[in-house]
């Protein structure tokens, strides 16, 4: 098993020192999804909710939070992304979003947070513009799919 990358050698939380890595070209593509009640899915499905465009409103937050991910988790680096796409998909049968993002960068280290913590927020932004008719949502599943780059190569979940 690989060892916690940040932490020093007397346990104590720091940010790993990626000035002698290799810049690379990198990218990450996560996943997530939130389940609701049928009828505020069919507000969604038909862009008939009274504060606007959800889904459009979420992948703005969505490409935000990317941009912001190392101002949220302490240990990240603040990256220059080159990319950031979300893409969502409406499933009626379950009354469920889903949600994936792809984020690049050219650099030093990787996009994976940036990729997850997009997800995460675009489907809190979701569950924020429709509280006011369902409470009960629930978010699952965020997850990384893939991540490309650096000196660990290519990962891809099963």
């Amino acid at each position: 098993m690989a060892e916690l990358t940040h932490f020093n050698q007397a346990g104590e939380a720091h940010m790993v020192d990626v000035g002698g890595k290799q810049v690379t070209d990198r990218i990450a593509v996560a996943a997530g999804t939130i389940s609701m009640l049928p009828e505020t899915f069919r507000l969604i499905e038909a862009g008939g909710h009274k504060k606007g465009d959800v889904l459009g409103i979420a992948r703005i937050a969505g490409i935000m939070a990317a941009k912001k991910t190392s101002d949220l988790v302490p240990l990240c680096h603040p990256l220059a992304l080159s990319k950031v796409s979300i893409e969502f998909e409406l499933d009626p049968d379950n009354s469920a979003v889903h949600c994936q993002t792809m984020v690049g960068t050219s650099g030093q280290t990787g996009v994976e947070m940036e990729a997850l913590t997009a997800v995460q927020v675009c489907l809190l932004t979701i569950y924020d513009m429709c509280k006011a008719v369902d409470r009960g949502m629930v978010m699952t599943d965020i997850r990384l799919l893939e991540k490309a780059g650096g000196k660990s190569g290519h990962w891809q979940r099963d």
